[in-house]
């Protein structure tokens, strides 16, 4: 009873502070005057967003499953064109596919549900189908490679993955799929974040964290079910996991597919807050960085990887900016310039990694139940006091 008790007061602190999160964010985007602190904090928090979802993702497959794979930028791509793809206006075809002949896909879901529904619903309800779709496209693509790569172990899946993200990647900008990719050549007039909106309440921060809270949730519901239960018991020791009766060739690939599906739709949610994509930038370096941010927040650790996706994206791109710009307080410093940001970055991980050697969090959580017990003052189990001494 006391235990139930303990997690409905857990489940109420985080319920206030979810709330609270979005309050602030709808605020940011409709109360909160701009000035150069917000317009720096805006990005911070839209992409930190879309790289938590992708980094748990890849903690699902890397961290809980065991399953060393390095194509997640490629899966991230798929997503983003998907989504491009379908919700390109169609007076805007002839632009962006100029090329082309204004390309196959004519057709733009956002489009078709706003002469419907009004620009406003169209464009959420549309661009949430688009996501959809676009994890779906990823998922797909990830069962047809898994059944060959998915046999292979360590090192050598890691090397297939990746190869297949840089294959893809080659693939989008030939020419003979440039009625569907555009080629080499940017998509572009696609629904963005900026046009998610009730009415005049805009909801361009708020979109991101919402879709990704909401996948977010699915994956730790995921973790904590029988399935995730039987990902871990191939995690630490495939042998014995075979020797209980679980599946190993099915349940590796359920792992890949739905992180593929959650790449994908943290593929589409950064296509629309980059309002352009091109296959160019979804190279191996981009895994790279998603699994310094898992390793750095803790592999394992679905709370490691949200906090390391801020903390990475805040560094890289906003707290060490002043680094770049050859003066401190004022002060001409002349080893401050372009490029020294990336220098103290890397020593900054590189201390991370030194003494934290498992990550920030390590294989744990934040736990908002262990917030409640702090608040309250925390007693022995069955709440009796502890006898003196």
């Amino acid at each position: 009873m006391l235990t139930e008790k303990k997690d409905k007061t857990g489940l109420f602190i985080g319920a206030v502070c979810l709330a609270v999160l979005y309050v602030f964010l709808i605020l940011l985007d409709n109360v909160i005057p701009q000035n150069s602190f917000t317009l720096l904090l805006v990005p911070v928090l839209k992409k930190g967003a879309i790289y938590s979802l992708v980094c748990v993702s890849m903690n699902l497959l890397n961290g809980f499953t065991g399953l060393f794979s390095l194509g997640q930028a490629g899966f991230m791509m798929l997503g983003g064109y998907a989504y491009a793809i379908f919700s390109i206006p169609k007076d805007q075809h002839a632009a962006v596919y100029q090329y082309f002949d204004g390309g196959l896909i004519q057709f733009s879901i956002p489009e078709a549900l706003s002469n419907v529904l009004g620009e406003s619903a169209g464009a959420i309800i549309g661009s949430i189908i688009c996501i959809m779709i676009a994890g779906i496209v990823a998922a797909a693509f990830a069962a047809l490679i898994g059944i060959p790569v998915l046999r292979l172990k360590s090192d050598y899946l890691a090397i297939a993955t990746l190869g297949f993200a840089e294959i893809l990647r080659a693939i989008f900008q030939w020419s003979g799929l440039g009625p569907i990719t555009n080629g080499s050549n940017l998509l572009r007039k696609y629904t963005s974040l900026s046009a998610i909106k009730i009415g005049s309440l805009k909801l361009a921060t708020f979109f991101p964290f919402f879709i990704a809270g909401i996948s977010i949730a699915l994956i730790v519901l995921l973790i904590n079910s029988s399935y995730g239960r039987a990902f871990k018991a191939i995690r630490d020791d495939e042998i014995a996991a075979e020797a209980m009766g679980i599946n190993l060739f099915r349940h590796k690939m359920l792992s890949f597919v739905i992180s593929s599906f959650f790449a994908g739709v943290g593929g589409a949610l950064l296509a629309m807050f980059q309002t352009t994509i091109q296959a160019t930038p979804f190279k191996s370096a981009m895994t790279y960085e998603l699994l310094l941010i898992v390793v750095i927040g803790g592999i394992g650790s679905i709370s490691g990887s949200c906090i390391g996706a801020f903390l990475f994206i805040a560094c890289n791109e906003w707290w060490l900016r002043f680094l770049d710009n050859g003066s401190f307080m004022g002060m001409s410093v002349p080893f401050f310039r372009d490029g020294f940001r990336k220098v103290v970055f890397s020593v900054i991980i590189m201390v991370i990694v030194l003494f934290f050697s498992k990550g920030i969090m390590g294989d744990r959580e934040i736990s908002f139940a262990g917030l409640a017990r702090r608040i309250r003052g925390s007693k022995p189990s069955g709440g009796k006091e502890a006898p003196a001494k």
